[in-house]
């Protein structure tokens, strides 16, 4: 099985109205796969992939935010959650942004 090529295309006067486009090359076994996989949730090859790339981004996005700590600084951290100081002005500009799988 070949790995996965992405390539992004140069931008076009039509892009904004199209989209982007990547192109992809991969093994003929495993577009056998994802097209066998499209078929059964009734979704063509393309549609398929996008939701499965953007469930999965949104995933690995997500799962980016694990840190350690001993049990001293586990408790100060718990406290801190019960107790959260008055949000400042770049908390609140943080939080008017709109996450990257929304846009």
């Amino acid at each position: 099985m070949s790995n996965a090529v992405l390539e992004r295309t140069p931008a076009r006067p039509d892009a904004a109205r199209r989209g982007a486009t990547i192109n992809l090359r991969i093994g003929t076994e495993t577009r056998d796969l994802i097209d066998a996989a499209a078929e059964a949730v009734g979704k063509n090859r393309t549609d398929f992939m996008i939701e499965a790339a953007r469930e999965h981004a949104v995933d690995v996005l997500l799962d980016q935010r694990l840190f350690r700590l001993n049990a001293d600084a586990f408790d100060a951290f718990n406290a801190a959650l019960d107790n959260p100081q008055p949000a400042g002005p770049k908390l609140k500009a943080l939080m008017r942004k709109k996450p990257l799988w929304e846009k």
